[in-house]
């Protein structure tokens, strides 16, 4: 990451917040079932990022307005370069939810069990939950596309 260009970073922190935002409106609000002081956390949580995307946002068109053409080229190169690094993260961390799971569950799984885990859907199910959740869901936001596209 520190190597990337400020823009870039900007745009996966106000990524990030947007996320997180989009997260609680689509899976904790609406929640009948969860208890209201964990929705309560989680709202002012939401709150908070809230504040913090709106300076990110004006931030990342401040430094949007110093670049050349060229720069933001690469700045953009940067921030697809961030999203497949955070990627590799929520890929890491499916793998490890894998073997939490194993480790939890109350039963013992035969190699050939443990591996089609590893391997198959289960997985890739998980892989591709997580991508949604922490790349896609911000991305389609439209105050994420407005700000790329005004930006850009």
């Amino acid at each position: 990451m520190l190597s990337k260009c400020t823009w870039a970073v900007l745009g996966l922190t106000c990524h990030i917040e947007l996320f997180t935002q989009a997260h609680y409106r689509q899976s904790i609000d609406p929640d009948g079932e969860l208890s209201e002081l964990y929705k309560d956390v989680f709202l002012f949580h939401w709150k908070e990022e809230s504040q913090h995307a709106i300076l990110d946002e004006l931030e990342w068109q401040r430094e949007d307005a110093k670049l050349s053409d060229p720069q933001r080229d690469q700045a953009v190169t940067d921030l697809i370069e961030l999203v497949a690094a955070v990627d590799g993260i929520l890929q890491m961390q499916s793998a490890a939810d894998v073997d939490y799971f194993l480790r939890v569950c109350g039963r013992v799984f035969s190699g050939k069990e443990v591996q089609q885990l590893r391997d198959q859907p289960i997985t890739t199910r998980v892989q591709r939950r997580r991508r949604c959740a922490a790349i896609c869901a911000a991305v389609i936001m439209p105050r994420f596309a407005l700000s790329a596209l005004t930006i850009a």
